[in-house]
Formats: structure tokens, C-alpha cells, sequence
């Protein structure tokens, strides 16, 4: 890449964190990294000290949707990598240590869980990611190039497999898959070695199919230290099992106003059970869980519900608790090597991470005792230790009197043919500064961040509120005006600017919420659409706005529920809109006219098809009175009159034709009379054949 066309993105954060709503949690084995994924599609890597004092390091972008899975890749300690998996089905495959994406891919389904699972041929190691989600089987994937090599499929009873948990038997070569479906089916697979060598798409069927009654299973967890036990935790109850024969050993239902989310073995007579609102429990297991015991299996088949364990601790039960937008993610984690600490951590939606060192020994009183925190911090904390304080691309034009916090950047925009930075702020006004200079000041320590008014800049100010949203069309395509400028605002309006010379041209109103996004339409759609500019708002409308015009050619404003994507289909001069709730509606452009709404697999299958090619236009004008036909059931004035000019084309065609055979002499070719043959075809009679409706 010539020195030219290199681009180094900057980010300056500012002194306001981002946000950072946890929805995954991994801990790696050397007890040094955490790693928490969010449901804006960012993963956070956190350094975590000996002393378990807790600290961001970096912020990896690479997905487009929630994460929803985070699993260790590798059991080296020299190669320490991490795979992450989104609601949308894409994977990414990490390096902890430099936060480099290694590998990625997107499948069909979405994954919910993912675990790790390492087997030996001869002297060489390799891994496997066994994924489960919502489809109805385990796909098992090379750990290193994310290809899916075969899968673990139900043959009794199919269904999504809630949980799963490895059973790694140390006395024999066959390892254990163990899950549960959605309909509290028990399933359980062999992995040998001719299976793990497996790498076709031949199914591997399951051993064997048990109801276990266990429905809205939230996790299942092995014993590692007894290797005899399995807890399966659901909303409303937990229970133990016995790793052999499967058969219920105890079970222990919640409060009534408590929901399970999730428990492991901490030690081979503990368990860890936490709830949806952020409270955790250590209970201890009768003796007729644990394998030492004489006891054990002693009530097998007359298990009491209702028989409560002894409580040992209660972690994080108090009754001033943050509101938070989502439930937080709890799990636990214990040290297999150096150091051996045994760990709760949870993170919330506010980005906050807290963590818990589990002690082993029991408290000598009966009453459950309240487990204290070992550290906490969120990265907006962490923020505001940072010193010098993180600074923003425009701090420095940005600071009020008497006010300590800067007026916040909403929008930014930057064009690099200019070398401008566009910075929309949240008291509607948006600031065009040069790139360059701004990020010296910012980010270089010197005289000239004591030079007052620097670096130059113009103010545009026509928003009354935040500005959301800034667009520069000229940058995505040349055939706008090189010196429009786009912005929307919560006011509700977009405001077309004269960037060099800060002149406010238009306000459209034409929308009843705040702009949420702009879009510039595609390259091939009809010439009037082309000039104009895609606006996206809260209300749940869509506008086609003519920068040229100076004029809204388009509101598409029926939709029910918010708008998540915006697709194009300019042959059929469709604009296609995609809601939360799975509808999709599809517009024409050059009439407002709704075609039609649909929802399901119809749906999915639209927005799958804009992403394709378009068809050539010829094809599309082969068959003249469908095409028509078409036209006029859509209300598509593009294809009327790209059909039109098609007819219009054609007899001129066929008038020249005629011409030229008028100038044919008699003698040149003659038929079966002696007269000359003539291409002449009548006006009329080709008009009316070739522009009549079928049926």
C-alpha cells in the first residue's frame, strides 16, 4: 500500500467512557486477562493482577451484532487465543496478547454457547470448538481456520440444545458430550478418537436420549473434582445427577421471586448458584451427592423436593441495587495451574466488573455468611484515573465557563479529501475543524495548547437539539454537490449546509421523531433518487430526501415497529425496510406506493436478495407485456418508462428498416410474384401486439 492511502484511525474517547452493556464473560486460564463481551458487538480485554485488581487494556472491534458467546481457542499458554460469536453468526478467532483477529467467518446460525475441547493424534495436538445454539444440533469446529467439520445430531427427539458440558475421562479414550434441549431432554454423545479425526459432514447420532424433566435449562456443569456428578440448573430449580446412570440425586427449588441463571461445582461437596437479578449462593451438597460419602445414591428414586441444602455464604444479596438495563452475567472460573484461586465475576450493563475470591474453607457459624468483594471497577472509573484525563477531538473548543465537563461530541464525520473534521455537538451546533491540527493539540504536549481559539474552525448552528447524525454525501459518491453537508438532530429535522461556506441552504421537517441515521441510495437507481438522501427516524418512518429538489420525494412512515436496516433493490426500484420484529416492507420509490409487507422466512429471503447482484436490464426487458404487466401492478413509473423508451427504440428500429428496404431495387429480391419483399411492418399492428395485457 503506497504511503499515499494510508489511513490511521484515531479514536479519542474522551472523557466519557463508551458504553460497554456485558453480556459474555472469560477468564483465561493464567488468571491474568479477562475478557467480556457486549451487546454493541465490542469485547474488552481487562488485565487482572495477582492481587485481583482489575484494569481495561483494549477494545476490540470486529462484530456487527451481540456477543452472545466467548470460549478459549487454545490450551498453549504461549499462544493464548480466544473465539467470540454474535446473534448474527459471525465468529472471530483473537490474540489475546496484541488483540489481532485472526480468523473469521459467518454461518447460518447463531451460537449460544461455545466450549474447548483439545485431542491428541500421535504426538500433535489439536482443537475443536463444539458450538451450540438455534439449530438443532453441536457443530463441531476446527479451533484454528473456524470450519465446521461435522456435527452431533439427534436422531430421537431434535431439538436446540440449551447447554452442554465435556466429560473428559482420564481411564479411557471416550470423552463424553453431555446436553440438554429446550424440552429437557437428556443427550449423550461419544467422542473417540476415529470421531475426533472426523473431518467430512457425516452426523455422529447421540448414545443415548433421557427425559430428565429439566425444561428452560439455563447451564449444565460436570464435576471435574469427584468426575461423578452433573448439576443442571434451571429457572426454577437446580439438581444434581449422577455422571453415570443419570438419575436424580437431589433438587432444589428457588424463591418465588428468584429466577436460576447458572451454577457450577466449586469444590466436590459445593455448589455455586446464581440468580437473574445478580445474587449468588454456596450450598452444600447432602451426603447423598458426594461419592466419598457412604451415603451416596442413598436417595435415588425417593428424592424430597423441597429439601433445602444448608446455605454456607449469600454473595452480592443487598437491597440497593443499581437499576441496570439487563440482568448481569455471573460465572465462575478456578485456576486448573498456577495460581489456584477460585473466582466469581460479574459484569453488568453500566460496563461495571465485579469480582469475588471463593474461599474453601466453611464458616464455623450456622447463619450464612455475606461473601465480601475483592474489586470492582468500571471502565467509566477507570477513565477517570487516567492521567492527564482522556481529552476529546475538540475539548479545547468545547470547554464553557464554569463548567468543568465539555459539551459532548454526538456526531462526527471525517473527510479526508478536505482534511476536515465535522463534529456535530449535543447543543446542536457542529464544528468543522482541520483534522490534523486539532489531534496535535490533543494528543501532543507543547506550547500551542496554551494558544487561545486554536486550531481555526467555523460553527454551523441550526439544530436546537443534540445533532445525531452528519453526512457528507460527495464522499461516498461524486455525483452530489461537492459542497453539501447533511445533518439530523433530535429536533426532528435535517439540515442541508454549504460546507466551505458554513451557509445553512434547506431544512427538511418532514419526519415526526429524531433522525436516527442518513443513507446515501445506491449508484444505479433512477436518476431522481440519486440526488437524494435516505433519512431514518425514531418514529419509525423512512424519507427520500432530494438534495436538488430541495423537496421530500418520498415518506414511508407505516411501520409498526423500529427500523433496524435499510436495503436497495434499484432494477425494481424497491426500497426495502427491515423492523425488530422481523417484518419487512418493501417500497416503491419512485411512487411512495407500499408493495407489500411480509414476515418469516419471506422476509429473511427478501433481505437476502438485495444482497445479491442485480439482473442485467436487458433480461429485464426480454418479455415486454409481463414486464408491463408488472409495471402497472406495481406503480412503477421507472419501469414504465424504461419500457417505454425501450418500444420507442425499437420502432425506430424497425422504421428504418422499412427505409432501407423501400430502396431495394425490383430486380435485387423478388418473391414468388415478382415484387420486391419489403421489411415494412405496420405501426399499428406493432403497437397493439406488443403492448397488449395478457389475459
Amino acid at each position: 500500500m503506497s504511503g499515499n492511502n494510508l489511513v490511521l484511525p484515531i479514536v479519542l474517547w474522551g472523557r466519557t467512557a463508551p458504553t460497554h452493556c456485558i453480556s459474555s464473560l472469560l477468564v483465561m486460564d493464567d488468571f491474568t486477562t479477562i475478557i467480556t463481551g457486549c451487546h454493541d458487538g465490542q469485547i474488552c480485554l481487562w488485565d487482572m493482577t495477582p492481587e485481583l485488581q482489575i484494569c481495561p487494556r483494549a477494545m476490540l472491534f470486529g462484530h456487527t451484532a451481540s456477543i452472545t458467546c466467548l470460549s478459549k481457542a487454545s490450551a498453549s499458554s504461549d499462544k493464548q487465543y480466544i473465539v467470540s460469536a454474535s446473534e448474527s453468526g459471525e465468529m472471530c478467532l483473537w490474540d489475546v496478547n496484541d488483540g489481532r483477529c485472526i480468523e473469521f467467518t459467518k454461518l447460518a446460525c447463531a451460537h449460544t454457547g461455545i466450549q474447548f475441547y483439545q485431542f491428541t493424534i500421535g504426538t500433535q495436538k489439536e482443537g475443536r470448538l463444539l458450538c451450540n445454539g438455534h439449530y438443532p444440533e453441536i457443530l463441531v469446529v476446527d479451533a484454528t481456520s473456524l470450519e465446521v467439520l461435522y456435527s452431533l445430531v439427534s436422531k430421537i427427539s431434535p431439538d436446540w440444545i440449551s447447554s452442554m458440558s465435556i466429560i473428559r475421562s482420564h481411564r479411557t479414550q471416550e470423552d463424553t458430550v453431555v446436553a440438554v434441549s429446550v424440552t429437557g431432554i437428556l443427550k449423550v454423545w461419544m467422542i473417540t478418537a476415529e470421531v475426533s479425526k472426523m473431518q467430512d459432514l457425516d452426523p455422529v447420532f447421540e448414545e443415548e436420549s433421557k427425559p430428565i424433566y429439566c425444561q428452560g435449562c439455563q447451564s449444565i456443569s460436570f464435576c471435574s473434582f469427584t468426575q461423578s456428578s452433573l448439576l443442571v440448573v434451571c429457572s426454577k430449580y437446580w439438581r444434581v445427577f449422577d455422571a453415570g446412570d443419570y438419575s436424580l440425586l437431589c433438587s432444589v427449588p428457588s424463591d418465588s421471586d428468584q429466577s436460576w441463571t447458572g451454577g457450577e461445582f466449586i469444590s466436590a461437596d459445593r455448589v455455586i448458584i446464581w440468580t437473574e437479578d445478580g445474587c449468588s449462593y454456596i450450598y452444600k451438597l447432602p451426603a447423598s451427592c458426594q461419592s466419598a460419602s457412604e451415603h451416596f445414591r442413598s436417595d435415588v428414586g425417593r428424592t424430597k423436593e423441597g429439601s433445602i441444602p444448608p446455605l454456607i455464604y449469600s454473595i452480592a444479596e443487598r437491597s440497593d441495587k443499581q437499576l441496570l438495563i439487563c440482568p448481569p452475567v455471573t460465572r465462575f472460573f478456578f485456576g486448573r495451574r498456577e495460581p489456584f484461586h477460585k473466582l466469581l465475576i460479574q459484569g453488568d450493563s453500566a460496563g461495571r466488573m465485579s469480582l469475588w475470591s471463593v474461599p474453601d474453607t466453611t464458616p464455623p457459624t450456622a447463619t450464612p455468611k455475606e461473601l465480601q468483594m475483592s474489586s470492582t471497577i468500571s471502565l467509566q472509573e477507570a477513565f477517570d484515573k487516567l492521567t492527564p484525563v482522556s481529552s476529546g477531538i475538540i475539548d479545547q473548543l468545547s470547554v464553557l465557563p464554569n463548567k468543568q465537563q465539555p459539551i459532548k461530541v454526538t456526531a462526527s464525520v471525517y473527510i479526508p479529501s478536505q482534511g476536515r473534521l465535522v463534529c456535530g455537538r449535543e447543543d446542536g451546533s457542529i464544528i468543522l475543524v482541520p483534522a490534523t491540527q486539532t489531534a496535535i493539540v490533543q494528543l501532543l504536549q507543547g506550547e500551542h495548547m496554551l494558544r487561545r481559539g486554536w486550531p481555526p474552525h467555523r460553527t454551523l448552528r441550526g439544530h436546537r437539539n443534540k445533532v445525531t447524525c452528519v453526512l457528507y454525501p460527495y464522499q461516498v459518491s461524486p455525483r452530489y454537490d461537492q459542497r453539501s453537508l447533511v445533518s439530523g438532530g433530535v429536533d426532528f429535522s435535517v439540515i442541508v449546509w454549504d460546507i466551505f461556506t458554513g451557509e445553512m441552504k434547506h431544512i427538511f421537517c418532514v419526519h415526526g421523531g429524531e433522525i436516527s441515521q442518513l443513507i446515501v441510495p445506491p449508484e444505479n437507481c433512477s436518476t431522481r433518487v440519486q440526488h437524494c438522501v435516505c433519512s431514518v427516524a425514531s418514529d419509525h418512518s423512512v424519507g427520500l430526501l432530494s438534495l436538488r429538489e430541495r423537496k421530500c420525494i418520498m415518506l414511508a412512515s407505516r411501520h409498526l415497529f423500529p427500523i433496524q436496516v435499510i436495503k436497495w433493490r434499484p432494477a425494481d426500484d424497491y426500497l426495502v425496510v427491515g423492523c425488530s420484529d422481523g417484518s419487512v416492507y418493501v417500497w416503491q420509490m419512485d411512487t411512495g406506493a407500499l408493495d407489500r409487507c411480509v414476515m418469516g422466512i419471506t422476509a429473511v429471503e427478501i433481505l437476502n436478495a438485495c444482497d445479491e447482484l442485480a439482473p442485467a436490464t436487458v433480461d429485464a426487458l426480454s418479455h415486454s407485456a409481463v414486464n408491463l404487466k408488472q409495471a402497472m401492478t406495481r406503480r412503477s413509473l421507472a419501469a414504465l418508462k424504461n419500457m417505454a423508451q425501450h418500444k420507442l427504440q425499437t420502432l425506430a428500429t424497425n422504421l428504418l428498416a422499412a427505409d432501407n428496404a423501400d430502396k431495394v431495387t425490383p430486380g435485387d429480391v423478388t418473391n414468388q410474384t415478382g415484387r420486391a419483399s419489403r421489411a415494412r411492418v405496420p405501426l399499428l399492428a406493432t403497437s397493439r401486439n406488443n403492448w397488449q395485457l395478457p389475459g
